[in-house]
Order: structure tokens, then sequence, then C-alpha cells
């Protein structure tokens, strides 16, 4: 019988010393685990540190100068741009045409309306002659009858917007106006 008391009494000591080696690592792991957010998954990471999205590279296709068809006709958004507060910005030169089949003339002046970052100013200023262009070819096309219809501004101000959006997606892969504020109007 004293044999087999000794016998568990050192398998009970090894025991006892395992336990303790065990829970000494498990705590030295845990703990550094929790300090080096070992716990936190690595879009959690990357959304933290503004790192780029570690699963970005397994969604993009396998030959990226071969986009889709519909990748191709779809309007490019711009991913990595944020919205930010509301920035306006004037046209200093005011818009100037005859109304269609009319003797009269209507004279605007528009602000944009944009959330994004200053890139979209930047390229209403580096696109000026081209948006001023396509923004009056929209005016030309107001008859006499339109201004008369209660929602023409908010509809002439949404048929601009569009056609801004519109070209500066065609030359820069981001339109970004979101709304046009007119600062001046009158019919002559």
């Amino acid at each position: 019988m004293s044999l087999y008391k000794s016998n568990l009494s050192s398998i009970g000591k090894v025991f006892v010393a395992l336990f303790a080696v065990w829970f000494s690592v498990a705590t030295v792991v845990g703990g550094v685990s929790l300090f080096n957010k070992f716990f936190t998954t690595e879009i959690e990471l990357a959304a933290e540190n503004k790192r780029p999205n570690p699963t970005a590279a397994i969604d993009k296709p396998e030959n990226p100068t071969k986009a889709s068809k519909a990748e191709e006709e779809a309007p490019k958004k711009s991913q990595d741009t944020p919205r930010f507060d509301y920035t306006y910005f004037l046209l200093e030169r005011k818009f100037l045409v005859h109304l269609k089949d009319s003797k009269k003339d209507m004279s605007i002046q528009i602000a944009i309306m944009t959330r994004y970052d200053e890139r979209v100013v930047e390229n209403i200023k580096k696109h000026e002659f081209a948006l001023r262009s396509v923004i009056m070819d929209s005016m030309r096309m107001t008859t006499e009858a339109d201004l008369a219809k209660p929602d023409f501004r908010r509809d002439l101000a949404k048929k601009i917007a569009d056609v801004m959006n519109t070209l500066l997606e065609r030359l820069e892969d981001f339109g970004g106006v979101e709304e046009v504020n007119f600062t001046d109007f009158s019919i002559n």
C-alpha cells in the first residue's frame, strides 16, 4: 500500500507541475495576445490603422487590364473618397442663353454643392470651359412654356447637375456634383 501511495503522490506531483506549466504558458500567451490585439480580425485592424483591406487582393480580377463590358459601361465611383462637410463652389461667370423659339434671354449664376473632397472643385475648375458648354446646351432647350411649370427651377438645377456629372465622369472618372444652386436667376 505504501508503494501505491508513493506512485500516486509522484503522479499527482507530475500532474500538478504540468498543470502549473500549462497555466503559466496560457496566461503569458493570453496576456501577450490581448495586448497585441491578436483576437482582432485583420479587417478591423485595417480599418483602425487605415491600411488597405487585406482581402481586397482576393476581390481583384486575375487580369486587371481586361475589365468586363458591364464594368466599362458603368459609371465609376470614387471608392477611396469619403464624404465630408458640404462644400460650395461658385462659378463666377454668369450663363446667358436665348430661350428656344423665343426672343427672351435666361441668365443664371450657379453654385455647386458637394460633400466630396477638393478634387471635385479642382475638376470643375480644370474643365470649366467644357462644363460651361454642356450647361448652356441644356439651358438652350428651355422654352417659354417650361418657365410656367411649378418645378421648372428645380428640374433645371437637376438637369444641369446631371450634365455636369456625365461630363466629369467621362473626363475624370468621377462626377461628385450633388446639387446645383442658383445664386442669380432672371428672364428678360
